[in-house]
C-alpha cells in the first residue's frame, strides 16, 4: 500500500503543478492591475511602475510562476493586496470550516445514498425502487443553489428552524446549528448519484456465485445483503463517491457563498472578485491539493476493500 501511495504523490505532484499554472495564467489575464488597486486610482504612473516593479509583475509569466512556487515551497504564500494579511494566515482561518462543511455533507449523503440503493436493489421492480429512483433522478437535476434556497426560504427563514447565515463556531463548540443547512445542501446533490449506482452495483452482485452460495448455507438475507453483496458493490461505489466528493468542492464554493460561510471557496470569489491574486492563488492551490488528496483516499480504499487491487 505504501508504495501504490508514494507513485501516486509522485503522478499527482506534476497535476499540481499544472493546475496551479493554468490559473496563475488565468488569473494574469483578468482586467485589473494589482499595482493600480495597491497605489490607488489617482497614483501617477512612476509610482504605479514602481510597484510592478517591486512586486515583478513587469517580467513574463513563465518567471512569475517559477518565483511563486519558489516561494511556495519555501512556505510563503504572500500577502493579501487587500487585507494586507500573510494569505497563509486567512487561509488557515478557512481551512477549517471548508472541510467541516465537507464532511458534513458527505455524512449526510453517503449512509442515505448507500441505503437508499441498497433497499432499491432488494425491492428490484417494485413500487419502492421506482420511487427511489425517481427521488434519485430528481436530486441529480436540481442545481445545488436551487436547493440551498429552499432551505433558507423555509426552513431558515419562513419556519425559523435554524440559522441560514454565517458560522456560529465549531461544531463542538456549538456550532452544529449553523452547519446543517449547508451540509444538507451541498450534501443533497450526492444522494442521487450513489443510489443509482449503489444499486446497479448490489444488483449484479446478487446474481454472483457467492451471494447464492452464502444463501444456501443459510445465512439471514440481512447478513447476505451487507456483507456480501453490498461489501463486493462498493469499489464502483467508492469510485463515485471520491469523484463526487472532488466535484463537492465546487459545489462548496456556491454553499459557502450562499450562506456565508467563512471557508475557502468564500475566500476564493472574495479574492477573485476584489482582484486579490495572492489569496486567489492561494486559495486555488488549497482546493487542488484537496482534490489530490480526495482520489489518495480512494486509492487507498480500493485496496482496503479489493486486496486483489495491491497486488496488481
Amino acid at each position: 500500500m505504501g508504495r501504490q501511495i508514494v507513485h501516486r504523490l509522485l503522478i499527482s505532484f506534476p497535476a499540481l503543478l499544472g493546475v496551479l499554472f493554468l490559473c496563475f495564467c488565468l488569473l494574469q489575464v483578468v482586467p485589473a492591475d494589482p499595482a493600480i488597486i495597491i497605489a490607488g486610482p489617482d497614483a501617477r504612473q512612476e509610482t504605479i511602475d514602481a510597484i510592478r516593479r517591486d512586486l515583478g509583475l513587469d517580467r513574463p509569466i513563465i518567471f512569475q510562476f517559477v518565483d511563486y512556487i519558489g516561494r511556495v515551497l519555501r512556505g510563503d504564500l504572500g500577502r493579501s493586496i487587500i487585507s494586507n494579511k500573510m494569505v497563509s494566515e486567512e487561509l488557515a482561518h478557512t481551512i477549517g470550516p471548508t472541510v467541516e462543511l465537507m464532511l458534513g455533507g458527505m455524512l449526510f449523503a453517503v449512509p442515505i445514498g448507500l441505503f437508499l440503493g441498497t433497499l432499491a436493489a432488494v425491492q428490484r421492480g417494485g413500487m419502492l425502487d421506482r420511487i427511489i429512483m425517481a427521488f434519485s433522478v430528481a436530486g441529480v437535476s436540481m442545481p445545488i443553489f436551487f436547493i440551498g434556497l429552499l432551505l433558507i426560504q423555509y426552513v431558515g427563514f419562513k419556519w425559523a428552524l435554524l440559522p441560514f447565515t454565517g458560522r456560529t463556531g465549531p461544531v463542538w463548540a456549538g456550532g452544529l446549528p449553523s452547519l446543517v443547512l449547508p451540509a444538507l445542501t451541498l450534501g443533497s446533490v450526492l444522494i442521487g448519484p450513489i443510489a443509482r449506482l449503489t444499486r446497479t452495483a448490489v444488483l449484479e452482485v446478487l446474481g454472483a456465485d457467492f451471494v447464492r452460495t452464502a444463501r444456501a448455507k443459510g445465512l439471514r438475507e440481512a447478513t447476505v445483503i451487507l456483507h456480501h453483496a453490498l461489501r463486493n458493490a462498493l469499489i464502483p461505489v467508492v469510485t463515485l463517491i471520491g469523484l463526487q466528493a472532488a466535484f463537492l468542492l465546487g459545489g462548496a464554493v456556491v454553499t459557502e457563498t450562499m450562506f456565508s460561510w467563512p471557508g475557502v471557496g468564500r475566500l476564493a470569489v472574495g479574492a477573485i472578485v476584489s482582484s486579490d491574486f495572492p489569496t486567489a492563488q492561494g486559495a486555488i492551490m488549497i482546493l487542488a491539493i484537496a482534490f489530490l488528496v480526495i482520489n489518495l483516499i480512494v486509492d487507498v480504499l480500493y485496496v482496503y476493500l479489493d486486496p486483489r487491487v495491491q497486488r496488481s
